[in-house]
């Protein structure tokens, strides 16, 4: 019997493009399904793996990790999820369980996790597998390419949101894209008033965040007309903390959003005192996706796309890298 194949995009090394191969369709266990992906989004943390950032990726990897895709077939002891359903798939891909953070209820911190697109296979093909208790069950709303990015850029940025004093009413967002601009929507339903910081020069960002409803838009260096209350960083920029704190209310909060980031310069007490901090954002949880979506039925947000075949990957992630994806990259599959 022939085995059964599919095309992926593979990652075989830091400095290596990635090559478009024919591999064998992924077997999946009694606890995991196998889904038929109708797009995967290209996320920033892509870029720290294929750049070594992150430094223990399983080799050779299927990249990929804001997953939408159709069940064709589920394990013996899957539950809740069955054959057809529609699913996406985030970065937190298995959890012990077992660990001290997981009997916390910290299961963004185990010490066992496993990661879509970095230590587990991802999204950067024509199919996937996955645990079926880390894939989050969606309505028929969710099946398009515009849908991917919600499953990272839009899961990370909602956890850093909800990290932010609720009564915070001015928000500063550092790096305008894929997860701001999602972020963005749901901050001004809320009543906030957004301040955007973009990359000197980058008109293109600053003028979708104007699209958006941003309160006032400047480069890095620019210092907003109020102060801010909160602030996200989703560049991985290091240099923009001691930036942030300065833009930063008293009792204020800068929240790290990314995975990665370059190293932070020496700043003086003064930018911390009055009881501002700072604090990062490590993955997410199950329960961050469901509160998420939750929230998506009555809060509506628009995913900006920009569509790329499979075999386009490479193409994709080089716009990405040089800004010039207005919102965020998706690779669209195509099923023969």
């Amino acid at each position: 019997m022939q085995t059964p194949m599919m095309q992926a995009m593979i990652f075989e090394g830091v400095g290596k493009p990635l090559v478009l191969k024919q591999v064998p369709l992924p077997e999946f266990g009694v606890e995991q399904v196998l889904i038929k992906i109708i797009a995967c989004g290209i996320c920033r943390t892509d870029l720290h793996v294929l750049d070594g950032e992150l430094n223990k990726p399983k080799l050779p990897l299927i990249p990929g990790h804001e997953i939408i895709g159709r069940v064709m077939s589920a394990g013996k002891k899957v539950t809740g999820i069955k054959e057809n359903d529609l699913v996406g798939v985030p970065w937190l891909g298995y959890t012990c369980g077992k660990c001290k953070y997981c009997r916390q209820d910290k299961e963004n911190l185990c010490e066992n996790a496993k990661f879509t697109g970095y230590t587990l296979d991802g999204g950067y093909a024509q199919y996937t597998v996955a645990f079926s208790k880390y894939c989050f069950k969606l309505s028929e709303h969710y099946h398009n390419a515009g849908s991917a990015p919600l499953l990272c850029a839009g899961l990370i940025g909602f956890r850093s949101y909800r990290m932010i004093d609720p009564k915070a009413k001015n928000i500063g967002m550092y790096g305008f894209g894929a997860a701001a601009h999602i972020l963005i929507q749901i901050a001004i339903a809320q009543n906030k008033k957004v301040f955007a910081f973009t990359r000197e020069g980058d008109t293109q960002s600053q003028a979708f965040a104007r699209e958006l409803g941003a309160q006032w838009v400047g480069d890095s260096s620019a210092i907003p007309p109020e102060k801010l209350d909160a602030s996200i960083i989703f560049a991985a920029a290091g240099e923009l903390i001691p930036k942030a704190l300065q833009d930063l209310d008293k009792g204020g909060t800068v929240i790290c959003g990314g995975i990665h980031m370059s190293e932070i310069p020496a700043f003086s007490y003064d930018l911390l005192w009055q009881e501002r901090m700072v604090r990062s954002v490590a993955n997410l949880t199950r329960e961050d996706g469901l509160n998420f979506f939750d929230l998506l039925k009555s809060t509506k947000v628009h995913t900006q796309t920009e569509s790329f075949k499979l075999s386009q990957a490479n193409e994709a992630i080089a716009k990405l890298r040089t800004g010039e994806v207005k919102g965020a990259a998706v690779l669209v599959m195509d099923h023969i």
